[in-house]
């Protein structure tokens, strides 16, 4: 779940400033066993609305505060760990429960959960061999040129440090393209200081280095 809960900051993050309102509700699974739903609804209609001491009765209250708070309202919604139908149901409804151009992200375990929520996009975190993390990495860093021998080695020591996480090749090989020899030794010296399971939370400064269109290969996923 670390990985999963690292990338949707990252992104919640980097696009927040897009939306009237955000919220990032970490940890659902845990907080719904211990607190109940209504609690995680009073703190996402609190964050989201700026007010306190909001009370929420029971779930359907809930459900008809949020419906009717929010469904002029273009949200960022992250929701962090869910594992069951109904935390989705009770924070997330439907999608009419939101303004035009909200985004919910959703980590979870489970992808059939996202195939009940009629997920739009999901992204699975997974990750790739040497070979293959070798290839998605050069398609972004060098697109159809081919690197020379300094290049070449480069690459492979960037290989090294990114455990084969997919997005981190992606981030890194579009960051680094076009850019010069010092620039690659520079980014490959800062990779090596970075402990594996950290590489996406330390990434952010490469994600956000890409212009808009690129960023837009990365966002509006739910991952499981």
């Amino acid at each position: 779940r670390g990985r999963k809960t690292t990338l949707a900051r990252v992104i919640y993050d980097n696009i927040r400033s897009q939306f009237q309102d955000a919220c990032f509700l970490h940890e659902v699974r845990d907080r719904s066993a211990k607190q109940g739903l209504e609690r995680l609804q009073e703190i996402l209609l609190s964050k989201i609305l700026d007010v306190k001491n909001l009370r929420i009765n029971d779930s359907f209250e809930g459900d008809n505060m949020l419906k009717q708070r929010l469904r002029y309202k273009k949200v960022l919604l992250v929701l962090d760990d869910v594992d069951h139908i109904e935390q989705l149901d009770a924070l997330a409804g439907e999608h009419e429960w939101f303004g035009d151009g909200s985004r919910i992200i959703i980590t979870t375990k489970d992808k059939h959960l996202l195939v009940k929520y009629e997920t739009e996009k999901i992204y699975r975190m997974t990750t790739l061999n040497k070979y293959e993390s070798l290839r998605l990495f050069k398609q972004h860093a060098f697109k159809k040129n081919h690197p020379t021998k300094e290049f070449e080695d480069l690459s492979a020591q960037v290989i090294k440090h990114t455990g084969g996480l997919p997005l981190a090749l992606k981030v890194l090989g579009s960051f680094l393209y076009g850019r010069g020899l010092d620039e690659w030794l520079s980014e490959v010296e800062r990779l090596k200081q970075i402990p594996q399971n950290e590489i996406l939370k330390k990434l952010e400064p490469s994600f956000t280095g890409l212009n808009n269109i690129e960023q837009k290969i990365f966002l509006d996923i739910a991952c499981f």
